[in-house]
């Protein structure tokens, strides 16, 4: 028997958030700090919606090679700029800009309509260069990795789409507006993983058309559960909740990035939070029935242990720190907007692709980590470094 087979099998599953997800990179560089350098990959299945599909993508390529991987993924992370995400340089802004309005005052331009508020070509070829996916189906025939899945949501279905790629013991799932549909997984699958609705271009799959994995996902932790993870590491994009405020009153309108924010936050952090409660609910409910009843009862329910890391600090006011490091014409936009005023800063949080902001993240959750080491190190039943 491999090391995987003998001990209980561990999912990782990394959030959606935009640049949020620089987040993630630090909690990884922290375990694989804790970690013996000849050791095999901790978490043998690896999900990931939105910006959290391409991390959890890296990590599967580079499975025979936990650190090389996590090496790989802070070299990107720490050297962002906007610019290798979407076009920041003006006469993009504005050319886009200008085809939204004319949209709009002529009632559409037929197939000349935008698709979207910013262009992602920049980020197609980054992952050309930087992601071989031919090479997870090696990290599967070696055994290092169980399966990886990467979240979309179909525009025309309605349905949240995982596509999963591992050993062929696997099978397809359908729930209520959620399936689990074997794939090989490609940049078209990473690039519709992460289409922020309105902000970038849907990608189309097969016969539809998709975009970002968190709209929809319901049940964030469940792929990992249906591919077969005995328990559940979970890396959050949202700073843990704080003591419920009472409500202030003002008369300033909500601005459009305010609203922006607030809508980006409901498609990419209520979920999983939801999933969490719902998830600890089902732990104590099987905690309170024998395992006698259980088989009586025809029950086939199991205890999942799960362990959150979330960041210590709100990332909305890390994020206002740092807005004057987009690029002109990117600022201009979203000063329309009114992401500079006032609550408006959660939207670029999640545009915010540049160095300062997401170094700051990655020593963030670096930090976070590695103040939890034994914790996560008895969670994953590993001897420390």
């Amino acid at each position: 028997m491999s090391d995987m087979e003998d001990k209980p099998r561990v999912g990782l599953v990394l959030a959606g958030g935009g640049a949020r997800a620089a987040y993630q990179v630090g909690v990884l560089k922290a375990i694989a700090e804790m970690l013996p350098r000849d050791t095999p990959n901790p978490f043998p299945i690896l999900c990931g919606s939105s910006a959290g599909a391409i991390n959890a993508t890296t990590l599967a390529i580079y499975a025979t090679r936990f650190h090389e991987g996590v090496r790989r993924l802070t070299y990107v992370w720490r050297n962002f700029t906007v610019h290798q995400v979407f076009r920041a340089d003006a006469f993009g802004v504005l050319g886009n800009g200008l085809r939204w309005l004319a949209a709009m005052m002529l009632g559409g331009l037929g197939r000349q309509n935008p698709h979207a508020l910013l262009d992602r070509a920049p980020l197609r070829s980054l992952l050309k260069q930087t992601m071989p996916c031919k090479k997870i189906q090696e990290s599967i025939d070696a055994g290092a990795l169980h399966a990886l899945s990467v979240t979309a949501s179909g525009y025309g279905s309605g349905q949240s789409v995982t596509f999963y790629q591992g050993v062929s013991s696997l099978t397809t799932w359908r729930r209520a507006r959620r399936v689990g549909s074997a794939a090989n997984i490609t940049i078209d699958h990473l690039m519709a993983s992460s289409a922020i609705p309105l902000v970038f271009s849907a990608e189309k799959i097969n016969r539809e058309y998709f975009g970002d994995g968190s709209m929809r996902q319901i049940a964030p932790i469940s792929p990992a559960l249906h591919l077969g993870a005995d328990r559940v590491l979970v890396v959050g994009v949202r700073s843990e909740a704080p003591p419920r405020a009472a409500r202030a009153e003002t008369d300033d309108y909500p601005s459009l990035a305010q609203i922006a924010g607030h809508v980006l936050n409901s498609i990419f952090l209520d979920s999983l939070e939801a999933d969490l409660e719902r998830l600890q609910r089902i732990n104590k409910t099987i905690s309170l029935i024998s395992a006698e009843q259980m088989r009586e009862g025809g029950l086939t329910l199991r205890k999942v242990d799960v362990l959150v890391i979330a960041p210590s600090e709100d990332l909305e006011k890390i994020a206002a720190r740092h807005a004057h490091h987009l690029p002109r014409a990117i600022r201009f936009l979203l000063r329309g907007l009114g992401a500079f005023n006032r609550h408006g800063s959660n939207l670029v949080s999640y545009l915010l692709f540049e160095k300062p902001f997401c170094r700051e993240l990655i020593d963030l959750g670096y930090k976070d980590a590695m103040h939890r080491k034994e914790e996560i190190l008895r969670f994953l039943d590993m001897p420390a470094a």
